[in-house]
């Protein structure tokens, strides 16, 4: 992978990335339709790396989790990886870079990224599942609007919580890997001095 090559001291940081999704993606928490939600994990990475690199990571994961844990199914995984590990980081990589050009602080952008990634992922999802499952009445729209209700509407609790850890985890990466967050252009050299010096 480039990222590795041209900056082999991210090796921790960008497998630190992939374990947080795959942890975080793991987790499978009952939505009060019914039906289940996990949170993904994908914006963070995506804020680090860029969307490209998480598209492959976020894939990596969904086959991993397919093949160790049921989660989705291999017959499903092209439909999980376009909504997880692509829609999702594009999302909230556009969402922190909307945030921080505005003049808001890393942090801030973060929380974006999370919560976004989060919810356009099951936003999605909801879409995909309303083209493969049209209502037998209203079609696509009236299957759109039953599953937008299902899996978006709940997920928001969820993505906001998704965007407070996100907070917490980008807080703790500052203190413990300022120099790599500094060569990734995430904090300026200044602050990552004095998180060194700290």
């Amino acid at each position: 992978m480039r990222e590795v090559r041209e900056r082999p001291e991210t090796k921790l940081l960008l497998g630190a990335a992939g374990a947080f999704t795959f942890v975080l993606s793991a987790i499978k928490l009952p939505s009060v339709t019914g039906s289940s939600s996990h949170p993904t994990g994908t914006g963070l990475g995506a804020v680090l790396f860029r969307p490209p690199v998480m598209a492959f990571l976020g894939t990596v994961v969904l086959l991993f989790q397919a093949l160790l844990l049921a989660h989705g199914g291999l017959t499903t995984l092209g439909a999980n990886a376009f909504s997880m590990a692509v829609v999702g980081p594009w999302a909230g990589y556009a969402a922190y870079r909307i945030a921080t050009r505005a003049g808001a602080p890393l942090l801030v952008g973060v929380f974006a990224a999370m919560c976004l990634a989060d919810l356009a992922t099951y936003v999605t999802t909801a879409l995909q599942l309303a083209l493969a499952f049209p209502d037998p009445v209203s079609g696509f729209l009236g299957a759109a609007t039953k599953f937008l209700g299902i899996f978006a509407l709940t997920q928001v609790p969820l993505a906001l919580a998704e965007g407070f850890l996100g907070v917490l985890v980008m807080r703790a990466l500052t203190q413990v890997a300022a120099p790599e967050l500094q060569r990734l252009g995430l904090i300026k050299p200044d602050v990552a001095q004095e998180k060194i010096d700290a």
